[in-house]
């Protein structure tokens, strides 16, 4: 697939992310990081990259404004509603340089290792544990519930100040219960994590045919390339053309790997075929509008049928590669209605950080990327937090399966499913974020 956005945005130091990744040297900027410098920078891009700046006022009060990043939400207030329910913009946010660097590049944040979701006002479980993380180490597994921090109740602090507060004072004492209802209390302090973005790669069984492929993508980093690469060495040696990809908790990352991930998917059946196109505001439309075209690579798949395992935190580079395969090859979403997020944003660094504001949208061939109420669910199926990811009783695993056996969804299983899934609120510094506010959830790209 020629790279030509990415590569002609590399040209001017600026990469692109569907969610992440990326940094530019500015426009008709003042470079002064004093105080309104610094807002200064945030106006002049948001007016020359913003997808929607035809919205923005005409004049802006500096001085209004405490910081740059309060700067930024006004702006992005101004985003339309696209049937969101308000403005449309809950993607456009500014992060440290060095954070942003780290996660893209190495996929490490500074947390405590874990992602969670409220099934409750106070019922919040842990929906994954990064491996080598201080969670881990701890005793921290999926399904898990943590019931007190630092001796006071989950409700208490929700009460209060959040959860989000708490868990920004380093260490903190966690309970939680397990799920045969035995508590433990650990004391846990934030550390690098280091995501491992391919978890986990394997065939199910399935009579008659060479298997299913499934393969777990964490997010979309430049550290899953060659993890992809790999696992589809050993779909394509296999003979798969049935896969699984489990983005239940993905919330994008790097176009540069969406790209790639499409490659291996549709390389064989699309090649040379639109992938998708990109499309920034009429200002930006004629010198950076393009189009990415499928490849063929030695471990492209002859794809026929493409399950995503989602939830409604799938969102922005997963969406991407949902969205863009699915002219050319069956695709089967199973589990939730994914997030809603067919727009990305660039990178710009300045004075430390780095401003991400959503600056394109990506449609697929058939001109299709209005969809910011999310991909809808074909099969329906529950996520049990009883059931690691990826076994082969998990309700979406079992749902992919029937449906290949059956070319048919199954009923439907009830449960306690995943809504828009979040790490910890040091995690979600470090990544793009996915609403507001921008400490409570985690995206990329």
């Amino acid at each position: 697939m020629p790279r030509t956005l990415v590569l002609s945005l590399l040209a001017l130091g600026l990469a692109a992310c569907g969610g992440g990744g990326g940094d530019d040297s500015g426009q008709n900027v003042d470079t002064s990081c004093s105080a309104n410098g610094q807002k200064q920078f945030v106006l002049d891009n948001m007016r020359y990259w913003y997808l929607w700046n035809d919205q923005l006022p005409a004049s802006v009060d500096l001085d209004a404004y405490d910081s740059p990043e309060a700067l930024l939400g006004y702006l992005a207030s101004f985003s339309p509603d696209l049937g969101t329910g308000g403005p449309v913009d809950r993607f456009s946010f500014i992060n440290s340089a060095d954070a942003d660097a780290a996660f893209f590049g190495e996929g490490e944040f500074e947390g405590y290792g874990f992602g969670s979701t409220f099934l409750a006002a106070d019922d919040w479980r842990l929906t994954r544990v990064f491996a080598g993380s201080p969670a881990a180490a701890a005793g921290f597994e999926r399904g898990q519930r943590i019931v007190a921090l630092n001796g006071r109740s989950i409700a208490e602090i929700q009460a209060a100040e959040g959860v989000d507060a708490v868990l920004a004072s380093s260490p903190v004492q966690f309970t939680l219960r397990r799920l045969d209802d035995s508590e433990f209390t650990a004391s846990v302090a934030v550390d690098i994590v280091t995501i491992d973005p391919v978890p986990q790669a394997t065939v199910f069984p399935l009579a008659g045919t060479p298997g299913v492929g499934y393969v777990e993508l964490a997010t979309f980093i430049s550290t899953a390339n060659a993890e992809l690469d790999a696992a589809f060495a050993q779909f394509r040696n296999a003979g798969i053309t049935d896969l699984i990809i489990d983005l239940r908790y993905n919330g994008g990352g790097l176009v540069s790997t969406a790209e790639l991930l499409g490659d291996l998917l549709g390389g064989a059946v699309a090649q040379n075929l639109v992938f998708s196109e990109t499309r920034f505001n009429a200002d930006r439309a004629n010198e950076y509008n393009d189009a990415d075209f499928f490849s063929l690579l030695a471990n492209s798949l002859n794809l026929s049928r493409l399950y995503i395992i989602a939830s409604d935190g799938t969102a922005s580079a997963s969406e991407l590669v949902t969205n863009s395969l699915d002219p050319y090859v069956e695709v089967v979403i199973i589990g939730e209605d994914t997030f809603g997020k067919p727009v990305g944003q660039v990178g710009l660094e300045f004075c430390g950080k780095i401003l991400r504001p959503t600056a394109f949208q990506t449609v697929n061939a058939n001109g299709f990327g209005d969809y910011f109420d999310g991909l809808p669910v074909d099969c329906p199926a529950a996520d049990d937090l009883s059931v690691p990811v990826g076994d082969p009783a998990d309700p979406n695993i079992v749902a992919a399966m029937y449906h290949a056996e059956n070319n048919a969804c199954p009923v439907a299983s009830l449960g306690p499913t995943v809504s828009k899934p979040r790490l910890d609120a040091e995690a979600a510094n470090a990544m793009p974020r996915l609403t507001t506010p921008a400490r409570a959830y985690a995206n990329a790209r």
